[in-house]
């Protein structure tokens, strides 16, 4: 017996023997298929379903942010679904993508307590869609849908690909299924539908033909078209003779081979016809083929360089890292110095007030003059120390400006602001050049700057801008290759949409000095005297806020590690 509703509503019980013939597998097992228990759980990432109540954030993961499906802890606190977990530490040098600490596999436990939390949350049946209004817990879904009378399940009978839900596999077995059973109304015999008209054409004994023989019955059943008086059957059988005879109709036996021989031929024509197409299609299949070959080749040298820019990229960051210990080193002796100063202006306001309370005090009396004079020299003394801190303040914040500006991958930008003043100094001589902040192949690598000259120099002063490049002198230039031959490329940079900058590039001259080893504090500069004319510049969308800012790039992909 199975369950359903009537026209009006109420529940009845449908048996099995009106709703399907014996092929049928029994309806109580048909309606309790249960979804591979793997179903319940999703195939990659957490749970999908439809909760009552949006779930708090510590029950979603932190890579696929849905509900946390197998929950996985990790050291620093995080929550994982475990395949999500299993990826990340798939991963080269696995890190938390949180708060980026470093994952360990010895270090990841299962965390029994938030799956059962998550277990216990409601949700509405996965057959929602289909018409379900049940709620329930996550955890007895996998049992609610082997009895849910809306969820998909597919047809009982293995052989029909359809699925349809629960409830309605009575109605398809009976009226729909393709292959249902059926019976032959001719032997009664019981079969799948699909397989009824050809046991009628080939093999029911009850299905009424024809003799073969002509003889005086023109219709009656298979088993009885077999006379035992007849020969035995024609050789012939496969061209079309179902007669019993002996050779007696050889010309009819000839038309039969000739019919039979031209289907043949016109079988085999098609077939080198569908063969001629195929081999067309070659061709054109090899090409494909190779450009297929030729873009995964392109891939993998992509993937390679990619591979190579960031082993370089972790190395630079690895620098930028011991960079930035060193400026907190110097900020933090810069902090202190900042200290000592206020300690020494409260120590000379002191001094001060004393000195102007002796002044006064002292005109009364002679034996002050002493006092005062040692108050003096105190009040000198600090002055100078704390001119020697004012000294070193300023030199520390320099220092501070140069490394926090410094660039550790062979590009400088360069940003000049009050272009206006500084071109009428150089026009009138005052400053005829500026050196922009020194920048840097690698942590370990060359030490560089740029220099220009706004009003032009050489060939192109009072008409161009000229910009060099200079090479200075350096901590680690004994590890490095000398001479310098990195090409260069400089360029002002266009701050209009249009975005035309203006650039030049060179490869170093081996044998210039320029681009030796620096026995000084730098090189003479190497560069474009007539890098841009003033009248491009002054027209053109190169200035704006009366800032300009230059470019330099050194190729550094062929540089050796020192």
């Amino acid at each position: 017996m199975s369950s359903g509703r009537s026209a009006d509503g109420r529940e009845v019980q449908i048996p099995l023997q009106q709703s399907a013939p014996s092929l049928v597998p029994p309806l109580s097992s048909a309606l309790a298929i249960a979804p591979p228990s793997h179903r319940f759980l999703p195939l990659h990432g957490g749970f999908r379903d439809h909760f009552l109540e949006t779930p708090e954030a510590k029950y979603c993961c932190e890579a696929c942010r849905l509900v946390l499906c197998q929950p996985r802890q990790t050291e620093c606190g995080h929550r994982f679904c475990q395949s999500c977990i299993n990826d990340i530490l798939s991963l080269q040098n696995p890190v938390c993508p949180a708060d980026m600490e470093p994952l360990f596999k010895d270090k990841i436990f299962k965390d029994v307590c938030c799956h059962r939390e998550i277990m216990a949350l409601k949700v509405f049946c996965r057959s929602e869609a289909n018409g379900c209004q049940e709620q329930m817990s996550l955890q007895q879904i996998p049992d609610h849908l082997n009895v849910c009378p809306f969820f998909e399940v597919p047809c009982p009978l293995g052989k029909c690909k359809e699925r349809m839900m629960r409830k309605e596999i009575p109605d398809h077995l009976t009226w729909k299924c393709k292959h249902r059973e059926s019976t032959c109304e001719f032997c009664m015999s019981k079969m799948p539908l699909t397989d009824l008209q050809k046991h009628k054409e080939t093999v029911c004994p009850a299905f009424p033909v024809s003799c073969p023989n002509h003889c005086s019955f023109t219709s009656l059943p298979r088993s009885e078209v077999l006379h035992p008086s007849l020969p035995p059957r024609s050789v012939l059988r496969t061209y079309g003779c179902l007669s019993r005879h002996d050779s007696t109709f050889a010309a009819e036996h000839l038309r039969m081979m000739v019919k039979r021989n031209c289907l043949f031929e016109n079988k085999v024509e098609d077939v080198k016809e569908e063969l001629m197409e195929r081999y067309k299609v070659l061709p054109a299949l090899s090409s494909r083929l190779s450009e297929l070959e030729t873009q995964n080749e392109e891939l993998r040298e992509k993937n390679r360089q990619l591979e190579q820019k960031l082993a370089t990229m972790q190395k630079l960051m690895s620098s930028h890292s011991e960079k930035l210990l060193e400026l907190e080193l110097e900020l933090r002796s810069l902090r202190l110095l900042r200290e000592e100063m206020e300690n020494l202006r409260g120590t000379l306001e002191n001094v001060r007030t004393r000195l102007s309370a002796l002044e006064q005090g002292g005109r009364c009396g002679a034996g002050s003059t002493h006092t005062l004079a040692s108050l003096e020299t105190q009040l000198s003394r600090h002055d100078d120390m704390l001119s020697v801190h004012e000294i070193r303040l300023a030199d520390m914040d320099l220092r501070f400006q140069v490394l926090e500006t410094s660039s550790y991958n062979g590009t400088l930008i360069w940003k000049i602001r009050d272009y206006k003043r500084r071109k009428q100094e150089a026009v009138a001589g005052k400053t005829l050049s500026l050196y922009s902040q020194p920048f840097y192949t690698g942590y370990f690598g060359y030490k560089m700057c740029a220099r220009v000259y706004l009003n032009g120099d050489g060939m192109g002063k009072g008409t161009h801008l000229s910009l060099f490049f200079v090479v200075m002198r350096g901590e680690y230039d004994a590890l490095l290759p000398w001479p310098f031959k990195q090409k260069v490329t400089l360029m002002l940079m266009d701050q209009g949409p249009s975005r035309k900058h203006l650039g030049d590039a060179f490869k170093p001259d081996p044998n210039s000095s320029s681009f030796r080893r620096p026995l000084a504090e730098m090189n003479i500069a190497s560069g474009c005297p007539l890098f841009v004319s003033q009248s491009v510049l002054d027209t053109g969308s190169y200035i704006k806020d009366d800032t300009i800012f230059i470019k330099v790039t050194v190729d550094t992909s062929d540089l050796p590690d020192p």
